[in-house]
């Protein structure tokens, strides 16, 4: 139902109106609510089905990459983002990105110079991520022949594996240090990467470190 325009308005020298009834925003709005009306809602952007199959351990390196995104702030206040990537077999971290933004572009680069080290995986698993679903990185991993995965929406379990890894990752380098720049946060993660993929034992390795299962198998 449409409020003439005429009643909305308060005659500029301040009197009345010729029907006696003052209308402004609040008056407004309670007649709005008292005739029950609604503003349209947002309708978000539906996912496709996600299926949800079991968790497994790879059998061979380079079968399964998990990926997701960790953030913090620097001493300034400015926040940056890390891309982490790791295999799933030997829970090597195959590389962390860092940058103040992370878009789709940067991801299949990412990707790409970690193919390029290590070979293309069959499987990439991540979550629902606007980077993850982006039409660039989807058309790059079916052009290089590698199944898309993404975790069903609220379940961070279903990816367990790189869940886990930002857990620690977090603890031990985002929560430990105050970053003055870019480079003081790629210099300290590069640092503890190669602790953890050359001198950390996992439990769930055997007491082996990630390069050492790897060459184990």
């Amino acid at each position: 139902m449409r409020i003439a325009r005429a009643t909305l308005h308060t005659p500029r020298n301040g009197g009345l109106p010729k029907n006696g009834l003052t209308i402004n925003h609040q008056r407004t709005w309670r007649i709005y609510r008292a005739m029950g009306l609604h503003l349209p809602r947002r309708l978000k952007k539906r996912l496709p089905a996600r299926v949800r199959p079991p968790l497994r351990v790879p059998e061979a390196a380079t079968v399964c990459w998990s990926l997701d995104f960790t953030s913090d702030v620097l001493t300034d206040g400015r926040r940056f983002r890390t891309l982490n990537v790791l295999d799933d077999y030997n829970r090597q971290l195959l590389g962390v990105e860092t940058d103040f933004s992370l878009p789709a572009a940067r991801v299949v680069q990412v990707l790409t110079r970690a193919a390029e080290c290590h070979g293309r995986p069959a499987q990439r698993r991540t979550d629902n991520g606007p980077e993850f679903i982006s039409a660039r990185l989807t058309e790059w991993c079916e052009a290089h022949g590698i199944t898309l995965h993404w975790i069903q929406p609220g379940k961070p379990t279903q990816n367990a594996y790189i869940e886990r890894f930002n857990g620690s990752f977090r603890r031990e380098v985002l929560d430990a240090y105050l970053f003055r720049s870019l480079a003081h946060v790629r210099q300290l993660v590069g640092e503890w990467m190669l602790d953890y993929n050359t001198l950390r034992p996992h439990q769930a390795l055997d007491f082996m470190t990630p390069l050492e299962f790897k060459q184990a198998a």
